[in-house]
């Protein structure tokens, strides 16, 4: 009999996990075998059972995802992450798969797309939701390069931080790091980004679709 692929799922929506688990469980050969609702808690599960695969969400509760990736591929780096997100646009992907996860799905495309990424990040490839590949070709073909992807992950992190109001005690507090690290941050970002306001900021993440207006 063939070996299950095992999985744990990370999300902060039970009902999310609870749907992915349904569609999960109607593959003889996929296991779920255990559940996140933070990027800490991730962390902590993956040492616990060590899963073929943890599909993650982004957006969730304190240090989020992006740095949920970064933590545990830094002490488990065979560890093999499906991004399972909401988020639609360019920046999120690209900084996902820096960090080296392992594929990037969109939440819209899930019912079609599930199984296929598993499958293929399973055998060590990576997976693109068509959306995504996409937009990413057109990126390459274009040659524009928007500046928000020369940020490093903890970079991108910060900023999206930031958009989101937190000030820098908090955001340190949530990365486990120094305000004075924090702040150093935040004014390579500026630079990078080429802006010098609070306001700037938060217009400049609406516009790269990193926070919602």
């Amino acid at each position: 009999m063939a070996k299950k692929t095992t999985i744990v799922l990370v999300d902060d929506h039970a009902v999310v996990r609870a749907g992915v688990r349904r569609l999960l469980e109607q593959e003889p050969l996929f296991e779920v075998i255990g559940e996140a609702e933070s990027g800490e808690k991730a962390y902590q599960i993956l040492a616990e059972l060590k899963p073929d695969v943890m599909v993650m969400d982004l957006s969730m509760p304190g240090m989020g995802g992006l740095e949920a990736i970064r933590r545990i591929l830094m002490r488990y780096e065979k560890a093999k992450i499906l991004v399972l997100s909401m988020h639609e646009n360019l920046s999120f992907a690209n900084q996902a798969l820096k960090l080296g996860a392992k594929g990037y799905l969109t939440k819209n495309t899930l019912a079609d797309d599930l199984v296929k990424s598993i499958e293929t990040v399973t055998q060590g490839d990576i997976f693109l939701s068509d959306e995504i590949a996409k937009k990413m070709a057109m990126q390459s073909i274009s040659g524009n390069q928007d500046p928000i992807h020369e940020l490093s992950a903890r970079e991108f992190e910060i900023f999206r931080l930031l958009a989101e109001g937190l000030d820098i005690d908090a955001i340190a507090s949530t990365l486990n790091i120094s305000s004075k690290t924090v702040s150093n941050y935040q004014t390579m970002i500026k630079q990078k980004l080429d802006i010098n306001t609070p306001i700037e900021l938060i217009r400049y993440a609406i516009k790269v679709g990193v926070i919602k207006n």
